[in-house]
Formats: C-alpha cells, structure tokens, sequence
C-alpha cells in the first residue's frame, strides 16, 4: 500500500501546512498576498519535497486567488479571516480494479498547492455572478478560481465558511510555438521581427486575463491578432492588475498617480509612456476638464531609456498628439502618430492614447508607445485600457482629497489666527493639532492685544466635530476679538457670548418642535428639520485677559473665567502646581447662566498653563491622562524650563501616554511671566 509522503513524518507535515490570521479590513488582502509569498519562501529554504517546482507564475496564481477571497470575505462576511497555505506532496494513484494489468498512468504523480479562506460568516452564501457587467472592480474571485485552479469548494461548519482551491505544483510546461513567418501572420504584426522583445510574460499567455477582469461588452482581440494557441488565463496579467489597483488606489496626489502609471507600463507593456492632465478646476470632483481655450498639461513622460526622457518630453510638447486630448469623453483607445524625436534611434513604431476617464468626465489621456510595431495587439490594448480606467478612478479619488484638503487649509486660515501677540514681560507658546484625519478642528485658540494696555488670552472646544464645529468655531473668535476691543471685561464678555448661543439653540430646538407638532396634526412642517449634525453646538472656553506690570519689572496681573473648560494650572517658582479658576457651565446650554471671573498675579517666573480636553481626556485603555493629577504632574516636571520647551514637553507626554495617535484635536498655551518681583 502506497502512502502520500507528507503523512510519513508528522513533523514534515506540520511545515507544509502554515496558517494566518487577518484583521477584517482593507488591509487584510495585501497582508493575505505577502502571507502567500512568504510561505514559498519557507518552503523553498526548508527544500520540502515539491517545493523545488514552485515557480513564480504558480505564486502569481496563488497571490492573485487569495487576494480576491480574502477581499470577498472581509465585504462581504467583516470579520477576521483565516489564510491556510499547504503544499501536499505527490499522492500516487492506487490501482484501480477495473484497470488493465500494467496500465501506465496518464501522468506522473504532481504535488499541489491548497489554500483555504476562511470567514466567520457561515450564512453569508457564496455564489459567482453571472452577470459580469455589473461591477468593474471586485466580484471576480470564483470565475477566476473555476478557471484557474484545478480543484475547488465552499466548506460550511458551524461557525465558519472556508471556500478553498488546489493549483497543481510542476505540471507540465506548454510549449508555446514559435511565430510562424511562412503564413505572414505575425509579419503584419511585426514587420521588424521584434515580437520577441514585447513583453513575453503578457503575449505567449494569450492575455485572456484582461478579458475576466474588464467590463462588458468583452471585446475579443481579432482573429490576426489571437495566438495560436491559448492557456486560459493569463495570471501574470491578473496579478500585474491586482498589485497595480493595490498601488494606484493608496496615491493621493493625481500627479503622483500619473507618475505610478508610467512606470507600472514601461517596460512591460511599451517602451515610453506620457500622461497629459486636464487641471481644469483644480481638480475638483466631478469636473476635472479643462476651461475654454487651455491646454492639457503634460504631467509625466517616461522611458525605458532615462537618458532619453528629456528629448521625448521636448517632442511631445512641441507637436503633442491631437487625437483624445481635446476634453471630449470616451473611453476608448484609439491609435495617434508616432512623435517625431529627432535624438531617437528607431525609425517609429506603435502608439496608442487611452483616455483616463471616471465618473464620466475626462480627467486626461495616457500615451503609450512600443517601436518597431505598425499597431499594438488587441490583447494589449485591453490590458492598458483596464489599467487606465484604474489609473483614472485613482485620480478622481486623489483630487477629491487635494479639493478636500485645499477646504480644510483654508478653513484652518481663517479659523486659527494668523499668529500671536506679543505681550510685553510674557513670553507665550502654543500647540494646536487637529485630530488625525479631521476635516477642521473643533478646538481653538487666540492671543491678543485688546488694546488699553490689554492683552486678551482665548482656548475653546465646540462639542463635537467637522465643519459643523468648525462652523461655530468661525463664530466664536470673531465675536470674542469684537466685544474686548469694545471695552468689555471677561465675565461681560461670556455673558454676551453665552446668551447668542443659547439663542441659536432655542432657536434650533423651536424648530424641531414647530416640525414635530405640525407633522402630529397631519400638516406640513412650517419648517425645515435640520439634520442631526446641524443642531447647536455648545462651547467650553477659557478666557482671560493679562495686563502687564508697568516699569518693565516682568509679571502681570490675570484675571480669567472657566465656562466648561479643563481648569487652568500654574507652576510656581517653587515647583508647586495650583489650579486658578472654577469650574462654571458650558456656554450655550442656559441663557440665563451669569459668569464670574478670577483674577490673580502672575509673578516673574510663574507659568500658566491652559488646555483643551484632548489633553486631559487622552486615553490609554480605561485610562485617562490627567487621571490622579496627571496633567499637574507633567506640569510640575517642567520647573524651570521656558515657555516653548514646556508646552513641548507637554505635548510629547501627550502623545507618549497612549500607543496609537490622539483621537481628538490637542490644544494648549503656556504663558510665562518674565522679569524680577514689583
């Protein structure tokens, strides 16, 4: 009886089977991918029987599949996914009765790649999409898996979906034949007799992949154009497709995109590739083309040759093709005049402009050429126009983010002040730091002169997050500078501040309730609903101000109120840590609220400290940071040191207190008295 070797040696066994455990996000695909590669890898060092068969393309194979149902698996199941990699060795076929004495296997016996995608999903069915139209960018994993594995399922248990397939290890090399001259098949191909030195990863594969993966209506290459003979699928494609998406898509610079293009095409699929972009707009969703009258950029130009990228881009732009970069939509590739480059050495060849279309609009037409060809294949010319519209879809995402990003800057502008006063015998610091990702910061900050020998001091936090908060934020600081400049003290000032927000809050909780009568007695709503994110937002500030000693000697004296807001602390001379203020109630929550102000000396040498509660309420598990008088702690540490190396230091504990970045804006200013006693 013959036994499969790997059941030999339970050890052996165990190192041909490894296992992973993925995160049920986005990420998790690249990770399955380098899971794939690093297990060849283990396999190839440790020389395990069959692993001296396992080739690149076969890991091209396998990354390609696993990528695609580890995909499916975190859309559509969202939770961790498990990745198994075994290399079963070669089981020999047992005799069968019915079998002729001394029959001959049809082939040696093979090893075998198993991989299994695992989810924790049991219910979610698992079924191939017939109709394949209906999507351009996901949804191929079980047609790709039924066309390129030998052996595949879905396992349901309990608790977990496993769908898994076997790709065989080694099989027999399929001999590609030769172009065949005497017919002139390949001659109106190639009149060089280069084909040869095209890509021969994509052509001796017959390219079937660019067809699975484009969107209907497949467009079969012409019949002078197909090889004589096809594999199936051409997985070098596919997985050339799979990484590229993986690059392009984590780009948020259009340029950067263009520039990723260029060199994902050259070599593989042209000698040289040029982007032009239609900036139109700035860039902005949706649009993306050119005003009357302007000219596409050109953004990029690549080549093969370095030495040569220089020349190519001044050919370019002197005569640049005129067909696809006039603005005008459509997504097909069309053929255009070989550029005339008077250092080049070849006398001309192929060139093909694919526009970069997304969302309906032209974002812009990429130009790739290979010499000495009259015309690029059928198959190559579906494999670029695939890779294009990723391309395009990754620069419609990037400049959405620059638009978004150029909002956000400019929202920052004008909702920061442009810088701080100086304030004599007070030397100041401040950090602000918008949370990771935010759109605009809730949190602000502002520093004075109020004139009359005032300097007015303001850190706040709107509830809440995004342009909403930001919107109140934009409120807020104006109002602020406005009623000290006209003379009114701190205490006047948050009244006055308190009472027009209270009333926009009134205002917006009439509103909800005029709708909600209205709707109770079967009438229309007088009124428009606002949306959740558009109600009043309230508001804790500190707010102070400062008015220097006079002479010269250093000091001041401060007098400041807390609506809401974390306490401000002051580090004496002595190292002592004291709070100077009492806690009163959000601004905006009750008009009638009356607020009382504080007003103390802020001796030479003396530090104020004030913070936004991104600060005291950064989290380390349960944890908070100014839990048991942290915050005094971190201040007290700081005895003797300068205004900007304390609030450094503080924000360096800040950010030290938690291993993964604050999940709220950061804000805090450090006054510091200067000079000797009046």
């Amino acid at each position: 009886m013959t036994t499969s070797a790997g059941r030999d040696d339970v050890a052996e066994a165990a190192t041909r089977s490894l296992r992973a455990t993925l995160p049920g996000d986005p990420r998790a695909a690249a990770a399955a991918r380098q899971f794939v590669r690093a297990a060849f890898a283990d396999w190839t060092a440790r020389r395990l029987p069959g692993a001296d068969r396992l080739t690149e393309p076969l890991a091209d194979e396998a990354v390609l599949l696993v990528s695609e149902l580890v995909t499916n698996a975190v859309v559509h199941a969202g939770t961790t996914v498990d990745v198994l990699c075994r290399l079963d060795p070669a089981e020999e076929r047992l005799p069968h009765p019915d079998d002729p004495p001394d029959t001959a296997p049809a082939e040696p016996p093979r090893p075998g790649l198993v991989v299994e995608v695992s989810d924790r999903h049991p219910t979610q069915p698992v079924r191939a999409r017939e109709d394949t139209g209906a999507y351009e960018a996901g949804g191929h994993g079980l047609r790709l898996i039924s066309a390129v594995a030998e052996a595949w399922g879905v396992t349901y248990r309990r608790a977990m979906k496993t769908v898994w397939f076997r790709l065989p290890v080694g099989g027999p090399d399929v001999a590609w034949p030769e172009p065949d001259t005497a017919d002139g098949a390949y001659d109106a191909l190639d009149p060089h007799g280069t084909y040869g030195a095209l890509d021969e990863e994509i052509f001796r594969q017959g390219l079937r992949a660019s067809e699975l993966l484009a969107p209907v209506p497949r467009r079969p290459a012409p019949p002078e154009d197909r090889p004589a003979r096809e594999r199936g699928v051409d997985s070098g494609a596919l997985s050339f497709l799979a990484e590229a998406s993986d690059l392009l898509s984590g780009q948020l610079d259009a340029d950067q995109v263009a520039s990723l293009a260029c060199q994902l095409i050259v070599p593989r699929l042209s000698d040289w590739c040029a982007v032009w972009l239609h900036d139109g707009d700035g860039g902005a969703p949706g649009r993306g083309l050119a005003e009357a009258g302007e000219a596409p950029r050109l953004a990029r130009v690549w080549h093969q040759s370095e030495g040569r990228i220089d020349s190519l881009r001044a050919a370019l732009e002197k005569e640049p093709p005129g067909l696809g970069l006039d603005g005008a939509v459509g997504s097909r590739p069309v053929p255009v005049p070989w550029p005339h480059e008077p250092a080049g050495p070849e006398p001309g060849g192929a060139a093909l402009a694919c526009p970069l279309v997304a969302g309906g609009r032209r974002l812009g037409t990429l130009l790739l050429g290979r010499a000495g060809l009259r015309r690029f294949p059928g198959e190559v010319v579906a494999l670029a126009e695939d890779l294009c519209r990723r391309a395009a879809r990754a620069m419609a995402t990037a400049r959405a983010y620059s638009r978004q990003e150029r909002i956000s800057r400019v929202l920052q502008r004008r909702l920061l002040p442009q810088g701080r006063a100086r304030v004599p015998g007070v030397a100041s610091a401040v950090v602000y730091e918008p949370r990771e990702g935010a759109w605009a910061g809730g949190d602000f900050w502002d520093l004075f002169d109020a004139g009359d020998d005032r300097w007015c001091f303001a850190l706040g936090d709107v509830c809440g997050s995004g342009p909403e908060a930001a919107a109140v934020t934009g409120l807020a600081r104006p109002v602020l500078r406005l009623l000290a400049r006209d003379g009114f003290g701190v205490a006047e000032v948050l009244d006055r501040l308190n009472k027009t927000m209270a009333r926009e809050a009134a205002d917006s909780v009439a509103a909800v309730a005029a709708a909600v009568a209205a709707a109770g007695a079967g009438a229309e709503a007088p009124v428009e609903i606002r949306e959740e994110g558009e109600q009043a937002r309230f508001l804790s500030l500190l707010y102070g101000e400062i008015v220097p000693y006079r002479g010269g000697s250093g000091g001041a004296r401060c007098t400041l109120a807390s609506a809401g807001h974390p306490l401000p602390l002051v580090l004496g001379t002595d190292g002592a840590v004291r709070v100077v203020a009492a806690p009163q109630m959000l601004l905006g929550v009750v008009e009638e609220a009356a607020y009382v102000s504080e007003s103390f000396d802020l001796c030479p040498g003396e530090t104020l400290l004030c913070v936004t509660d991104g600060v005291t309420e950064r989290r380390c598990g349960r944890r908070l940071f100014d839990d048991e008088d942290g915050l005094a702690s971190a201040l007290a540490a700081t005895a003797g040191r300068s205004a900007e190396a304390i609030a450094e230091h503080i924000r360096r504990t800040v950010h030290a207190f938690g291993p993964t970045p604050p999940d709220d804006d950061l804000a805090l200013m450090v006054l510091q008295a200067a000079g000797g006693c009046p």
